[in-house]
């Protein structure tokens, strides 16, 4: 078939045909696949070539789950589990959500055993963090303008051909470069305090990279499969790309970026542009950390 006839999807229900365009955009194909459908007593149905609202038929028990902004961490880890239960192991958000969810309860635990100076700061910071992750799934999930980051991983949540932990760092590609400057800036205004290095907040957001990073590693080894769980090739640039891969070094680029943007929140319109320019940028890596591995 030529290029522009809608491709057949395998979902079927009963005698329905699934493509994913309006046969009336192709008339000469569509004319062919109707008479085609109407002698073996198919209907044809059409179903839009990419709709993030309905690529699982679960997003919208997703997008119900994530409406209501978290206050406590208590309320962060509710919703991740609630994600983490909905989701199937062939949609790449669930391998994120479940490394962020092994990350928040660590620093959980890590906050309550003590050794930090300002724990209502990070406890702050945990929730400012998520609520940028859950509005970036109900701006996606309901069909509303999303960053580019973001959407690079919901747009491939079904593709087979990318590996789990493809998919884990790519949400952390676009959490961390994008969505932690934000939450930092958040945090500090809700705190009144100041993104500072050297500061007691410094301190203690850099206490976390140890463990953030033994989980990182661990996460590599565990979702080192396909989507669908079958085995990678024993060599691909998957492994150049985990191995460019640094959270401790995003970490800080972050709180660098946190620390201009606290300069410019009086000057919305520097801050926006230059949020679109990191957003464009973290758009980039997330293209190349989701690229297919043959």
């Amino acid at each position: 078939m030529k290029s522009g006839l809608a491709r057949l999807s395998p979902a079927r229900k009963g005698l329905e045909l699934y493509v994913l365009h309006d046969l009336s955009y192709v008339p000469s194909a569509g004319a062919t696949i109707q008479r085609w459908a109407a002698s073996t007593g198919w209907r044809i149905c059409c179903r839009s070539s990419y709709n993030r609202q309905t690529m699982f038929p679960y997003d919208p028990t997703l997008l119900a789950a994530v409406q209501t902004a978290p206050q406590t961490v208590a309320d962060v880890l509710q919703t991740m589990q609630t994600i983490d239960t909905t989701c199937i192991d062939g949609d790449g958000l669930k391998w994120f959500n479940w490394l962020y969810l092994q990350v928040t309860q660590a620093v959980e635990a890590q906050v309550v055993s003590g050794g930090f100076t300002d724990p209502a700061w990070l406890a702050q910071l945990d929730v400012q963090f998520a609520r940028l992750y859950f509005g970036a799934m109900e701006s996606a999930l309901s069909g509303q303008p999303t960053a580019g980051c973001w959407e690079a991983l919901f747009q491939r949540r079904n593709q087979a051909s990318i590996a789990r932990i493809q998919f884990a760092l790519a949400g952390i590609n676009a959490h961390i470069n994008h969505d932690l400057p934000l939450a930092i800036v958040a945090t500090c205004q809700a705190t009144s305090t100041t993104p500072l290095h050297g500061s007691a907040q410094y301190n203690d957001y850099t206490g976390l990279n140890t463990t953030l990073d033994s989980l990182i590693e661990l996460a590599e080894q565990t979702l080192h499969v396909r989507l669908l769980g079958d085995a990678l090739p024993p060599v691909s640039h998957l492994e150049d790309t985990i191995a460019a891969f640094s959270v401790s070094a995003a970490r800080e680029a972050a709180w660098n970026n946190a620390e201009l943007l606290w300069h410019l929140r009086t000057e919305p319109s520097f801050s926006a542009a230059f949020m679109d320019t990191l957003d464009g940028l973290t758009t980039v890596a997330g293209k190349s950390l989701l690229a297919p591995v043959p």
